[in-house]
């Protein structure tokens, strides 16, 4: 993940064992704790309490932590802070029952950058989403980075972290969604009918929509792209493609 080659923001992390305890005694939402390799004393009490929390535990060398912690004096630990607690599938059934409307989902593939993340989950309330599904690996979490792009969009729109998005991906075909992945070999944009409940699927940065994603999807989704640059940032083209979802259902539902 992007945060274990690059060092974190500072505010997105506690640093050295008495920060990270009293950050897990807190109740404080936490992203992850990351521990050196041979974790001994104060560091196993640590991990036992994290994953009494249900928080991950990652253990990495101390070339990563030193890099990670900006060669603070992180005493073989860290922690990555929470910007904000993660919904429920419930809460994202429930807003669009309540709303009277066909789910509409936006499932972010592996967004590494918190930056891009928040910007995707703000333009998915904007745009009239009903939730955002994220991956637990590979993806960027709810940080306080994340919380801070995201400019507010998290107090209304309930962002759901699931061990795996092709299973989640099974339950929402039979609540009657239609996946779209965004993809520069797909069919334009302005050409398909969003109808229905949608589900909208945005790659990684780096390599896309992964296979098993891509073979959950029924649509491929592109942009045409007529300068120079062959492809566009993943939050722009998933901010395009909500709001093409948003006008059709605003002209089918007369909005």
């Amino acid at each position: 993940m992007q945060d274990e080659k690059e060092g974190l923001p500072r505010e997105d992390l506690a640093v050295g064992r008495n920060a990270v305890m009293e950050l897990l005694r807190s109740g404080k939402p936490v992203e992850c704790v990351f521990t050196q390799q041979e974790p001994e004393g104060t560091i196993l009490k640590i991990m036992a309490m994290a994953r009494e929390q249900g928080i991950p535990v990652k253990q990495v060398n101390r070339q990563k932590l030193d890099f990670m912690c900006t060669h603070a004096a992180h005493q073989g630990v860290a922690a990555r802070i929470g910007g904000h607690a993660y919904g429920e599938l419930s809460d994202i059934y429930a807003r669009a029952e309540e709303l009277g409307e066909p789910l509409f989902v936006v499932l972010c593939d592996g967004i590494e950058d918190p930056h891009n993340l928040g910007a995707i989950i703000r333009s998915a309330e904007a745009a009239g989403a009903h939730g955002v599904v994220i991956p637990k690996r590979r993806s960027a979490g709810l940080t306080v980075t994340v919380s801070k792009a995201a400019a507010g969009a998290l107090s209304y729109l309930p962002v759901v972290r699931v061990p795996n998005l092709a299973t989640v991906m099974d339950e929402l075909k039979g609540r009657g969604m239609w996946f779209y992945a965004a993809d520069m070999g797909g069919k334009s944009w302005s050409d398909i009918d969003f109808g229905g409940a949608v589900g909208l699927v945005i790659g990684s940065e780096s390599s896309g929509v992964s296979r098993l994603v891509g073979e959950k999807c029924d649509f491929s989704v592109s942009l045409p792209m007529r300068g120079k640059i062959s492809s566009l940032n993943a939050s722009v083209a998933a901010g395009i493609i909500m709001y093409e979802i948003a006008r059709q259902r605003m002209q089918g539902f007369g909005g």
